[in-house]
C-alpha cells in the first residue's frame, strides 16, 4: 500500500507561479512512476505529467514549456512546477503513483483567477 499527501495548491493570478509537491510512501519509492493529473468541474480527469523510474518524461501538450514534473528519490516526492499558469488550468491536481497497484492522493485545488 503506498499513501501519497500533496501539498502547495492555492489561488494563484493568471501569468503566476505554484509548485506542487507529492509525497509518498514506502521503501521503493525509486521504482513507482509517478504521475500528477488534474480534473476540472464537469471534466474527466486527465494526465498532466509523469515521469519513470529512469527520470524519462512525459507531459500533456496544454502545458509542454510551462510545467515541469521532477522526483528527488532521497525525500520520496515527486514535484510539478508550474509556470505561466493560465485560468484554464483551474482543478483539483492528483498525484499517482504506479508500483505493483495504482495509488491516489486526496487531490489539491489549484485556483488560476484574477
Amino acid at each position: 500500500q503506498v499513501q501519497l499527501v500533496e501539498s502547495g495548491g492555492g489561488l494563484v493570478q493568471p501569468g503566476g507561479s505554484l509548485r506542487l509537491s507529492c509525497a509518498a510512501s514506502g521503501s521503493f519509492f525509486s521504482r513507482y512512476a509517478m504521475g500528477w493529473y488534474r480534473q476540472a468541474p464537469g471534466k474527466q480527469r486527465e494526465l498532466v505529467a509523469a515521469i519513470i523510474r529512469g527520470g524519462n518524461t512525459n507531459y500533456a501538450d496544454s502545458v509542454k514549456g510551462r510545467f515541469t514534473i521532477s522526483r528527488d528519490n532521497a525525500k520520496n516526492t515527486v514535484y510539478l512546477q508550474m509556470n505561466s499558469l493560465k485560468p484554464e488550468d483551474t482543478a483539483v491536481y492528483y498525484c499517482n503513483a504506479a508500483y505493483l497497484g495504482n495509488y491516489w492522493g486526496q487531490g489539491t485545488q489549484v485556483t488560476v483567477s484574477s
